[in-house]
């Protein structure tokens, strides 16, 4: 199975996040999704995130928390493991110019449409990405194991720690 990192860097009130519009043949194409990528080889999780981070925002990170892992399971992508993060501190200013995949923006939070009528709901995110968001923003989750199925383009299930959603 895949191994990627995924990581939203919190300034507080906002997640730096990557609107995914630069590739056509990409699976998150037209969503706005956290910072990251896959796992070279004998890279751990966080070696790999430090690595996606700097590489696509050009932010060392200095202070980072291992949030959760995502099981994706996909009729149409590859399967993968995503290891989860959040950051809060680094060093220098996001580049909102290198990133070859899409366009880093500073999202608020208060905008991440992650329950029905809460948030901007015209931000395309998956449908997991909202619940584990949600896990993110909730202080009770400090670390989660979410398994998402999705079929097509559509999750058909989602399960938080063993446990049907």
């Amino acid at each position: 199975m895949k191994q990627t990192t995924l990581c939203y860097i919190d300034n507080g009130d906002s997640y730096l996040m990557l609107h995914r519009v630069k590739k056509e043949n990409d699976a998150s194409h037209g969503k706005w999704i956290g910072v990251g990528g896959k796992c070279e080889a004998d890279e751990s999780p966080d070696e790999c995130m430090l690595r996606e981070v700097r590489e696509e925002t050009g932010l060392a990170i200095t202070r980072w928390h291992y949030r959760g892992i995502v099981t994706f399971i996909s009729d149409t992508w590859p399967n993968e493991y995503m290891h989860l993060f959040t950051a809060d501190r680094w060093l220098g200013e996001p580049d909102m110019s290198i990133d070859a995949e899409g366009e880093l923006a500073w999202i608020r939070k208060a905008d991440l449409p992650i329950l029905p009528g809460i948030g901007n709901p015209s931000l395309p995110l998956w449908e997991g990405d909202r619940i584990f968001l949600r896990l993110l923003l909730d202080e009770q989750h400090p670390f989660f194991s979410l398994k998402l199925v999705y079929v097509q383009d559509e999750m058909v299930s989602a399960t938080l720690n063993g446990k049907i959603l």
